[in-house]
């Protein structure tokens, strides 16, 4: 097979242009803490030309070399758990991606606004979180998708401040309304690994996890939830395993007019796993996780306070802020506590 040498030269020159920002994060980069893991680079992606990323569900994922992990959370923001996830990001001078959801940003729009301010990455994850997005018609998808879109550039006070980035709730995508959310100019994101923080596991167990499945795969996109105690109580354990093990933060921002796209050749998009046997993601049980129960088409009205409230700690399948109106049944309450029905788990790899 004959390759052109104007072709190895591109390949080679975008490896090195990779590598080149491989650099590790100094100590006066992070003033005060010269222990902090840090953001080793940015890279800067076209959504027009990759436009479905995450080996959970794409063929393609981030262009990142071995040993790079993007952090991404979804579902919030809630007080106090995203303020605390903010102050620890900040410590280690770590930028993130969140996936905010509509009613959230609503309810607590200041946090939306200091997500952004401290530097990270603003994208959307529908309006109200349905469990069972995928089974929503085209119609009621857009206003999902296009509420949560409004909601989050309103809480920001600037459209601009928002990425056209949009993660399916519980990784529920269908080929309609991909077509339609990349019709908008957005990137769909994935994930390549979850740390199952939605899961009543303890902190060091999402930690373990976590640290697992990225030394199996060597990099990627770890999936993460800013609304849970064990999350903020993992994410240091976490931020001290990936230093500890020669891992580097990387951020991830859109193209604009006068910021022009990272440059990657096809296979920097591919993803080959390390191990096929460490901590499979495939192996995840169906009937753990849930995503936050649906208020249905009522939930793109303005929320009262009482439609919003976090899920205990200890509720089975806690993995979403539950958005849902209380409606008495005495199927569902045990000395007078609300009980939340198992639901199946969407965040499993397809």
């Amino acid at each position: 097979m004959r390759i052109k040498f104007s072709r190895l030269v591109s390949i080679g020159l975008a490896s090195l242009a990779l590598c080149a920002a491989v650099t590790p994060t100094q100590a006066a980069d992070c003033p005060g803490h010269p222990n902090a893991i840090g953001t080793s680079r940015t890279i800067v992606v076209d959504p027009q030309e990759h436009r479905r990323i995450g080996t959970m569900s794409y063929s393609e994922t981030l262009p990142l070399v071995d040993k790079e992990v993007v952090l991404t959370f979804d579902d919030g923001p809630l007080p106090p758990y995203t303020n605390k996830i903010l102050d620890i990001l900040a410590a280690e001078c770590v930028k993130a991606t969140y996936f905010i959801v509509g009613v959230m940003a609503r309810s607590n729009p200041e946090l939306v606004r200091r997500i952004y301010e401290h530097g990270h990455t603003v994208g959307t994850h529908s309006m109200s979180h349905p469990i069972l997005f995928k089974r929503l018609g085209l119609g009621q998808a857009k206003l999902q998708v296009d509420g949560g879109v409004a909601a989050t550039a309103a809480a920001l006070g600037d459209a601009k401040k928002l990425a056209p980035f949009f993660r399916f709730p519980g990784f529920g995508k269908s080929e309609p309304v991909e077509a339609y959310v990349m019709s908008q100019g957005s990137m769909i994101w994935g994930a390549d690994m979850p740390a199952d923080d939605w899961r009543k596991i303890s902190a060091r167990e999402v930690a373990k996890r976590a640290l697992q499945r990225l030394e199996a795969k060597g990099k990627g996109i770890l999936l993460l939830h800013d609304i849970h105690a064990r999350t903020v109580d993992a994410l240091p354990i976490i931020l001290a395993g990936l230093k500890e093990r020669g891992f580097r933060i990387v951020h991830v921002v859109p193209a604009t007019a006068d910021r022009p796209a990272t440059t990657t050749v096809a296979g920097d998009w591919r993803l080959h796993s390390r191990s096929k046997a460490a901590t499979p993601v495939a192996a995840l049980p169906k009937t753990a996780m849930i995503g936050a129960p649906s208020v249905g088409m009522a939930a793109l009205q303005e929320p009262s306070a009482n439609d919003l409230r976090p899920t205990r700690q200890g509720s089975r399948g806690a993995h979403a802020t539950t958005l849902h109106r209380h409606k008495p049944s005495p199927h569902h309450h045990r000395h007078g506590r609300h009980v939340q029905p198992a639901l199946p788990d969407h965040h499993a790899a397809r």
